[in-house]
């Protein structure tokens, strides 16, 4: 059973009756501007309808809602259906969402997005491999997205975590938090790091379809190296992968970004529904926001990663050593450690 949040336009009408014959028995469609109380542990389908300017005021208010409160959906399971009109804003609206409502208590399943631009064209591929056309690709997505939320079950216990990172440790912060992190957690919970900063990390390549999905089945990727070597049998063992994310210019750090890029082999033959995706991410000034959206984006829509609720620690800290200096910092590192435990 599900709730539906459908924020009401002139464009929701469309979606809403794509919806209605696909949910489960006894689910329910709501207008965000009649409540957004009493949705505690929840499964959600967040369902935007964006106008020909990829907007919606009716979403903005719901948007604004969530991003003002920390418990508003404590609890939630949730994916989301994004549809627009022009080619553009779809995944935009869509990992904003996905990140205001995680930061209220919500959590998002591995690939919890459909989004469908307003020529379908993002559907092309689907329709290929599928041998069908992209109206029926899309609904196809659709309905297998409110089949696997409804079906949707809490991975096991957290056993063994991974750490990727591309950073220097005599001087990073990212690296510092980490530590305090680290610390905190379980003595039973397993821990690896692998660091992505010694040069051999070449980034993909852009092999055809058929390529990747080959050398994917064979556990491996055309150009090898450290990705097939180390971090393919890691996150394949991995219960937990902890992305530590320095941000100097709004973006994820280049070595960090080649390992995502390459993950799509091993996407080919593994699913990683089971394995929880959180995010260490230091700042020198701001942005830290920009750098989860991308983790949200690149790893729980595109990778497949559950995203649990709060999945995020964003701190500021310029000069070297200025981490471990922060007011409660320990305190809150130790939160995060257990959050990570607990999720």
């Amino acid at each position: 059973m599900l709730t539906v949040l459908l924020p009401e336009n002139d464009r929701s009408a469309a979606l809403r009756q794509l919806l209605e014959p696909l949910l489960p028995a006894g689910s329910e469609i709501r207008d965000p501007d009649d409540g957004l109380d009493g949705l505690h542990s929840r499964r959600l389908l967040f369902a935007v309808a964006l106008d020909e300017g990829g907007c919606s005021m009716a979403y903005y208010r719901m948007l604004s809602r969530l991003r003002r409160s920390t418990d508003l959906l404590e609890g939630c399971t949730a994916g989301c259906i994004v549809t627009g009109v022009g080619e553009f804003y779809t995944k935009d609206v869509a990992r904003d969402m996905v990140f205001a409502a995680n930061q209220a208590g919500c959590g998002f399943i591995g690939r919890p997005l459909v989004e469908a631009t307003g020529s379908l064209r993002n559907f092309r591929t689907q329709a290929q491999i599928g041998g069908t056309d992209e109206v029926t690709a899309f609904h196809a997505a659709l309905a297998e997205l409110i089949a696997r939320l409804d079906a949707w079950e809490k991975p096991a216990p957290i056993r063994n975590v991974l750490a990727l990172h591309a950073s220097q440790r005599a001087t990073s912060n990212t690296l510092a938090l980490w530590e305090l992190v680290k610390a905190g957690l379980p003595a039973d919970m397993e821990v690896r790091e692998i660091c992505l900063r010694n040069g051999t990390m070449a980034d993909c390549n852009g092999c055809s379809y058929t390529a990747c999905l080959h050398f994917g089945e064979q556990g491996g990727c055309f150009y090898g190296g450290p990705m097939v070597d180390e971090v393919y049998p890691a996150v394949r063992r991995c219960d937990a992968l902890v992305m530590l994310c320095a941000n100097y210019n709004d973006a994820l750090a280049a070595n960090l970004t080649a390992c995502v890029n390459r993950l799509t082999a091993l996407f080919r033959q593994t699913r990683m529904y089971d394995k929880r995706l959180f995010g260490l991410i230091v700042s020198g000034y701001s942005g830290g926001d920009l750098l989860a959206r991308q983790l949200i984006s690149a790893l729980n829509m595109n990778k497949s990663f559950y995203l649990p609720p709060r999945f995020s620690l964003l701190e500021t800290a310029n000069e070297r050593g200025s981490l471990v200096k922060l007011p409660g910092i320990e305190a809150q590192a130790a939160a995060f450690a257990r959050h990570i435990a607990e999720s």
